[in-house]
């Protein structure tokens, strides 16, 4: 793995030139609240108040509402057309966080099914990755075997220096994007040792831990407790925020909108939190608040790992901090029993 340095009031004029081939994503506040939107072509500003986004980097490969294909009744039938969407993008700024939501959504679009609405963003985009330097305290990412400057996930890894970056080419397409890019340089042995202590400095502010060992069998064990879900529900108010802004969830809805002979399906985000959760087809099986927690909760330590091997959160703490009744699922799991014997799933 080659390193290369930036300054850090080059940014615009490095993002300059990629524009040319794709569209830039950058974290923004344009819209009121902080997600990752379409780069204006100048403003670098986020690189002083950018800490992490409200909105997960999943936004940019799965919209809260996307159209799936409009349709039109003639003589002949119904046609049938499809957006066609294979604009290039490139998302400068995520965080390790998110990147590794979206590696583990990934899993879920190309498993028995390939969606081809999620692949077509997904094939057709880089991912910058920028090592998270000054983290929440509701962070937990190294309890999840993540680094808050984790750059396995990304196509380039930039991380502050102050006055420079310092650029770690992770993949074959970040080095290809730095090859005719002169405002790069080449990094020094001292340009690595002084970011080698920057991310040791990251990690150290990452305070929040839970031990993860063994905490499928620990959900199994302590699933048909309805007392003990019962009591993990009570503040819980069934919001959605949780899993709305989670860099992991995926669950969507779909729907018809139909004027006289035309109209168009879309999908947009849901979730596992609402009573309505799934009534559309079928009735929802977890028609209690108590269990619809302890379906979120489940899947992602329990029923995610026992599929893909792998725990379906990256600590990101955005379940944490924007949560409106304080519910903490760290604590949850800090407290989680193990002595209980196991019970079959109802």
């Amino acid at each position: 793995m080659t390193t290369k340095k930036i300054r850090k009031k080059d940014i615009g004029k490095l993002l300059g030139i990629w524009s040319q081939e794709f569209s830039v994503i950058v974290p923004s506040k344009e819209e009121g609240v902080a997600k990752m939107d379409r780069w204006d072509g100048k403003d670098i500003s986020f690189l002083d108040w950018y800490r992490n986004t409200v909105v997960p980097s999943k936004d940019n490969f799965l919209p809260p509402m996307e159209k799936m294909f409009s349709f039109q009744k003639n003589r002949d039938g119904y046609h049938i057309e499809v957006p066609q969407d294979e604009q290039k993008q490139l998302i400068f700024g995520i965080r390790p966080c998110d990147a590794r939501g979206i590696a583990i959504i990934d899993k879920v679009f190309t498993d028995t099914y390939e969606d081809r609405y999620y692949l077509s963003k997904r094939k057709n985009t880089i991912l910058i990755g920028l090592s998270c330097t000054n983290p929440y305290d509701s962070c937990f990412c190294i309890s999840l075997g993540l680094k808050p400057t984790e750059s396995a996930d990304v196509d380039l890894m930039f991380t502050d220096m102050g006055d420079e970056f310092l650029i770690e080419e992770t993949a074959d397409k970040g080095e290809e994007l730095l090859a005719a890019a002169s405002v790069v340089k080449e990094a020094t042995k001292a340009d690595e040792a002084k970011a080698k202590t920057v991310k040791a400095t990251a990690s150290g502010m990452v305070m929040r831990r839970i031990d993860t060992k063994d905490v499928g069998e620990k959900l199994q064990a302590r699933f048909s407790d309805k007392d003990y879900w019962e009591k993990v529900a009570a503040k819980c108010i069934s919001c959605g925020v949780c899993t709305f802004l989670c860099p992991t969830c995926f669950c969507f809805d779909i729907c018809d909108e139909l004027v006289k002979k035309q109209g168009a399906r879309y999908r947009g985000w849901d979730s596992c939190s609402f009573r309505l959760y799934t009534k559309m087809p079928m009735e929802n099986p977890r028609e209690e608040k108590w269990q619809r927690v302890r379906q979120k909760v489940c899947h992602k330590f329990e029923f995610y790992p026992m599929n893909y091997d792998v725990i379906a959160c990256t600590g990101c703490g955005r379940c944490i901090r924007l949560c409106p009744v304080n519910w903490d699922i760290t604590q949850i799991l800090s407290r989680l029993p193990g002595s209980v014997t196991s019970q079959s799933h109802k």
